[in-house]
Parts: C-alpha cells; sequence; structure tokens
C-alpha cells in the first residue's frame, strides 16, 4: 500500500506528466504527419511508436531509479492510446518496449499485463469509428453526466462509456494483480476508496488528455486544408472565368475578318491556335515571366492584326533578371486586353501599350501602360483600389493575386483621362527554403538558383 497523499500528489503529477508530454510531441510537424496520416505503411507505424514510446519508456526508468518519482510512469494509458489510435498489432509492440525497464526490474508480470491491455484496447478500436475515438473527453464526470441525461429520456449504447469502463475495469484488474503479486506488476494501490476512484478517474483523465491536445491539432489542421482547397477551387474558377471571356473576343475579331480580310483572318486562326493549346495543355499556377510573355506575344498578334501596325504598337522594358521568376498564370493578357479595349481601342490614332517589370527589394515590380484615352475614375474598371465594378479580366487578375498573396500583393489602376492608363502590380518573389528565389528553368519544373 502506497500512502494516500503521496498518491494524490502523484495523480495530479501524472496528469501535468501526459499533458507535457503530449504537447511536446504535437508541436513536431514530422509526428503530426505520421499521427493524422490515415494509410500508413509498417515503417511509417514503427516511426510513430517510436515518437511516443521512447519518452515514455524514459519515464518508466525515471519511476524506477527515482524514489517516489511514480507519476513518471504513465505506460499503461499509453497502451490504451496506443491499441485506440493504431490498432491491437501496433499496440503490442509498443506494449513490448513499454514494458522493458519494468521487466528488467524483476516487474515480470508487466509484459503479459501490457500485451491484454493492448489487446482490448486495440480491439476497441477497430468496432469503433476514428471520430468516437478522437472524442474521447478526459473530463470523467461530465461524460458520466451526458451519459445519464442522455440515457433517462432514451437508454442507448455509449462508446465513449464503453472505452471509460473498459479502462477502469482495466485498472481494478492491474490494482489486484498488484497486490496479489507485490513487485511484480506496478500499481497504485490506495487503501481507502475515495482515493481509489481518484486513481481510476485519473487513468481516464491521462488517457483522453493527449486524445484532446492532438484531436484540436487535427479538427486545426482540416480546417486549414479545407481553407486551402477551397482556394485553390475559387482559383481555378477565376482562372477558367478568363479563358472564355478571352476566347469570345477573339473570335469576335476573326469573325469580322474572315470575309474581307481572309488572309488576315487566317493568321489570327494559327495565332488563336497557338493559344488554346497553351490554355489546354495543363500548366501550373505559377509560369516564369518569360513563359508569360511568350504567351501574350501570340493575343498581342492577333490585336495587331486587327488594329493595324500604325494604330497599336507594344514597347517592352522588362528586366532580364525577372525573365525566370515566377508569377501567376495568365497574369498579363487581360492587363493587356484592359489597356486595349479601354485606352488604345476608343482613339481614333490609335496608341503604345508598354510593358515593364523589374525587381524592387524582395518583390518584382509589373507595369502595363497605355498612352489611350484614359478612365474618369467612375469608368475605372474592377480591380481599381476601393472600388468594384463589372470588368471581368481586370477583377479577375485582382481576386486572384489576393488568393495567392493575401495583403502581400499590390494592385493599382492609375487613369487620367485623355493621358492614358497604367496597372501596376507587386507580387512578392517566391522563395525556397534556403532563402533564394524560385526560378523556372523549364516549363512546370522549378529549382532554387544552384539547385539541380
Amino acid at each position: 500500500m502506497v500512502d494516500s497523499k503521496l498518491i494524490l500528489i502523484t495523480l495530479l503529477v501524472k496528469l501535468g506528466v501526459a499533458a507535457a508530454i503530449s504537447s511536446a510531441l504535437a508541436r513536431s510537424r514530422s509526428f503530426q504527419n505520421l499521427l493524422f496520416k490515415e494509410n500508413r505503411t509498417s515503417t511509417q507505424t514503427l516511426g510513430l511508436l517510436a515518437w511516443i514510446c521512447i519518452p515514455l519508456t524514459l519515464g518508466v526508468l525515471v519511476r524506477i531509479t527515482v524514489q517516489n518519482f511514480l507519476a513518471a510512469d504513465i505506460a499503461f494509458e499509453t497502451v490504451i492510446i496506443l491499441g485506440v489510435l493504431l490498432g491491437p498489432l501496433a499496440a503490442v509492440t509498443g506494449g513490448m518496449l513499454l514494458s522493458l525497464p519494468a521487466m528488467l526490474h524483476h516487474e515480470y508480470l508487466t509484459l503479459p499485463f501490457n500485451l491484454a491491455v493492448a489487446l482490448i484496447a486495440g480491439i476497441y478500436g477497430r468496432l469503433v469509428t476514428a471520430e468516437e475515438v478522437w472524442s474521447f473527453s478526459p473530463f470523467v464526470d461530465l461524460s458520466i453526466y451526458r451519459w445519464v441525461r442522455r440515457n433517462l429520456r432514451k437508454p442507448r449504447f455509449d462508446r465513449q462509456i464503453l472505452l471509460l469502463t473498459l479502462i477502469v475495469g482495466m485498472e481494478i484488474g492491474r490494482e489486484w494483480l498488484a497486490a496479489a503479486y507485490p513487485r511484480r506488476l506496478f500499481a497504485l494501490v490506495p487503501a481507502t476508496w475515495p482515493v481509489r476512484l481518484a486513481v481510476y478517474a485519473c487513468s481516464a483523465m491521462v488517457v483522453g488528455i493527449p486524445l484532446k491536445i492532438w484531436n484540436a491539432i487535427r479538427i486545426e489542421r482540416k480546417l486549414e486544408e479545407q481553407k486551402r482547397l477551397l482556394l485553390e477551387a475559387r482559383f481555378d474558377a477565376l482562372q477558367r472565368q478568363i479563358n472564355p471571356h478571352f476566347l469570345f473576343n477573339t473570335l469576335n475579331s476573326i469573325a469580322s475578318l474572315v470575309r474581307f480580310r481572309p488572309e488576315m483572318a487566317r493568321e489570327m486562326i494559327v495565332r488563336l491556335a497557338n493559344i488554346l493549346r497553351a490554355l489546354l495543355k495543363d500548366h501550373d499556377t505559377f509560369v516564369a515571366l518569360r513563359e508569360e510573355l511568350n504567351f501574350t506575344e501570340d493575343y498581342l498578334g492577333i490585336e495587331v492584326v486587327r488594329f493595324g501596325a500604325d494604330k497599336l504598337r507594344v514597347v517592352k522594358e522588362i528586366d532580364p533578371a525577372t525573365l525566370e521568376m515566377m508569377v501567376p498564370s495568365m497574369l498579363l493578357q487581360p492587363l493587356i486586353e484592359n489597356s486595349i479595349k479601354h485606352g488604345i481601342e476608343p482613339r481614333i490614332s490609335g496608341g503604345t501599350i508598354t510593358m515593364r517589370s523589374r525587381l524592387h527589394e524582395s518583390s518584382m515590380m509589373i507595369e502595363v501602360e497605355d498612352d489611350g484615352v484614359g478612365m474618369t475614375e467612375k469608368r475605372q474598371p474592377a480591380g481599381s483600389v476601393g472600388r468594384k465594378g463589372s470588368g471581368i479580366g481586370m477583377r479577375n487578375v485582382r481576386e486572384r493575386l489576393e488568393v495567392l498573396y493575401g495583403e502581400a500583393a499590390r494592385f493599382d489602376v492609375t487613369s487620367r483621362p485623355g493621358r492614358g492608363t497604367r496597372v501596376t502590380l507587386e507580387i512578392p518573389v517566391m522563395l525556397n527554403e534556403n532563402g533564394d528565389p524560385v526560378l523556372a528553368v523549364a516549363p512546370g519544373r522549378m529549382i532554387a538558383p544552384g539547385g539541380r
């Protein structure tokens, strides 16, 4: 028998040990990835067992070697956690590892007892859903209270209470074996029933605390994944919205030329085929600026044929250092289209579109400017700072930048009637984990400078 005061102190410290170890493990991204992976390989399962069992095996050693520091040993509860989360086989393996220090200390019943616990907990884990395991609460009193309230209205089977019953039953069995075979199995054996009930409650709480902590992280990761998928879906929808808009305008231009200028119409069809080929192939969210400029060449070629080389002129002031920098795909074409539609087309004498790029600290500046008719503030299309409108292309560019970069990107439209319009984009330079700019060496493949 152990002194009741020492047992109560041990129980309090034991709760702290369970919370500290589970929180420390949860800080590791590698541990999280292994724990929350749905279909683990045998190697990954062994890796997860190592993460959990090694520090807790050390806890058993501390309990054996340090006098009266009994709270360090939470091997019994750990085997239960392994069983409900990983299944019988993994729990048996973990139970064997956790039993080694005790077996070396002549506590020979530890191994068979832990194996029995592993099988019972593992079978339970196989019979219930993952959500029922993760939702197990360390607040034993609340669980019992809710179960009683639910069953007063309509009696039903509760798997949470079943797990609680199994934990208490196995703890009672451990106490009985420890009392019947002294020094062959470690257990806290109180002399009074109130303290004994506290031991049972503590065992359930030590099982529930890690599950509660890890489940909170699991839910957070699920929310992050759902947010990421939502952003990807939104981005894909925005990107698909641009393509038919551009195609509609181009086909209208071709239709107007087929009858009277068939050669020019044929040239436009060839360029349109190049554009469609690029759009139909699988493309990444990001492409090199060089690739984006090549894409705009065909679009501008169509528009030059449509307007005439004397009415639509293109000037490029591109910093060579920016050519391999990554930018969102289909970024420039909507800006160029906006310049032609709102600036050059209404002007009888036509005009010039100027494209610029340069590096500025950790950002890349991209400008598309025209010397067309310009726009009053009321006529400025969607995408202008602080304004809403109906310009599909410009609004898409702005929204795509928001999806990809959040507040790190800047989108400005400056326009003066009779002087033209300038659209300025500032986007962060993509960096790798070493802090170097990410460059493209081929379409769809990215490496860092000096990478292989």
